[in-house]
């Protein structure tokens, strides 16, 4: 096996890329945040789809048949994506609370109506918070946390150890480089990554392997207090999960969320488990569970049929209710 996967990963550094997706036209700006419009219409609310700060937005707009914005686009559904910028030092301050409270929140509010939120990982867990601050038609969660404390101890543990490592750096740069979240994740499951180069040094088809790794292994830094907010809010202390996350001063309690709720987690994620799902709390929240990947479930080759499509029709049910 690991004599395979160096020979996968030989394979992946010296493969050609093929080009990137052009990036959507930017309709508003808050800060280094900014709205991208990709296009679609219809009767309904526009849909905004919040990105994770950890890597980059264009997991949902990989590639010509793996992009779940510029599908929803054609169906006629009016795709908007978060895009949170590169921060740098002087954003060392901004705390999760902030990314919502100084750039999710203008940039909602710079539209004419209020629109549907879609959430993807951490995304998702911002949100709801926007959603709890403000009157949104309709909240999709795509393997999203929410009660941290569903993660198992032993994962826990290692992303302590792994940010009191990293901690003293952070400190020093004022952001959390993007590899020390790949070490995170590497020890959320390791035995999955190795499997999947090892595959890779025999695959045919190499180009989807080539965008998702790439996507994978890039992505800009976090602000330190947010990386903070990340290691010890959430995974150490569950303040989410309890009741004691706060933005703009006020304590989120996804309970009073009155929109309806679509809760998309996967059976088989170890990156986000089942566990951490927002709708074991929330009695109104829809769950729709998918037994694919934390990646695969947005852009692997059964996505289509397992979650673009059911979020698409739900969406559509949203709208004709607005």
């Amino acid at each position: 096996m690991l004599g395979r996967a160096l020979a996968g990963l030989r394979r992946y550094q010296m493969a050609e890329r093929p080009p990137p997706m052009p990036p959507a036209p930017i309709v508003a700006r808050a800060g280094r945040a900014s709205l991208r419009d990709y296009g679609g219409g219809g009767t309904g609310p526009a849909v905004v789809f919040i990105p994770s700060l950890i890597n980059p937005s264009s997991v949902l707009d990989l590639g010509p048949d793996r992009s779940l914005l510029r599908w929803l686009a054609g169906q006629g559904v009016r795709v908007l994506l978060v895009d949170w910028g590169t921060p740098t030092p002087d954003d060392a301050g901004q705390d999760l609370a902030a990314h919502v409270e100084s750039m999710l929140l203008p940039l909602l509010d710079s539209l004419d109506r209020p629109p549907a939120l879609v959430g993807y990982c951490l995304g998702g867990t911002m949100a709801i918070a926007a959603a709890a601050l403000r009157p949104v038609p309709a909240l999709a969660l795509i393997a999203t946390p929410w009660v941290f404390s569903g993660y198992p101890a032993t994962a826990r543990d290692a992303l302590a150890g792994l940010w009191r490592e990293a901690a003293p750096i952070a400190k020093q740069l004022g952001l959390l480089p993007i590899e020390t979240l790949q070490a995170a994740f590497w020890q959320l499951d390791p035995a999955r990554i190795a499997t999947r180069f090892a595959a890779f040094a025999t695959q045919t088809d190499i180009a989807d392997f080539l965008l998702l790794e790439d996507w994978a292994n890039d992505g800009p830094p976090i602000a330190l207090a947010a990386a903070r907010d990340l290691f010890d809010a959430c995974y150490r202390d569950d303040r989410p999960g309890t009741g004691r996350w706060a933005v703009a001063g006020q304590r989120i309690d996804p309970a009073m969320i009155a929109c309806p709720i679509l809760d998309i987690l996967s059976t088989s994620d170890r990156i986000v488990p089942a566990a951490t799902a927002l709708s074991g709390i929330v009695p109104h929240a829809i769950s729709h569970r998918i037994a694919l990947g934390h990646v695969g479930m947005v852009v692997g080759t059964r996505a289509r049929d397992a979650l673009w499509l059911p979020l698409r029709d739900w969406l559509s049910q949203q709208g004709r209710g607005c």
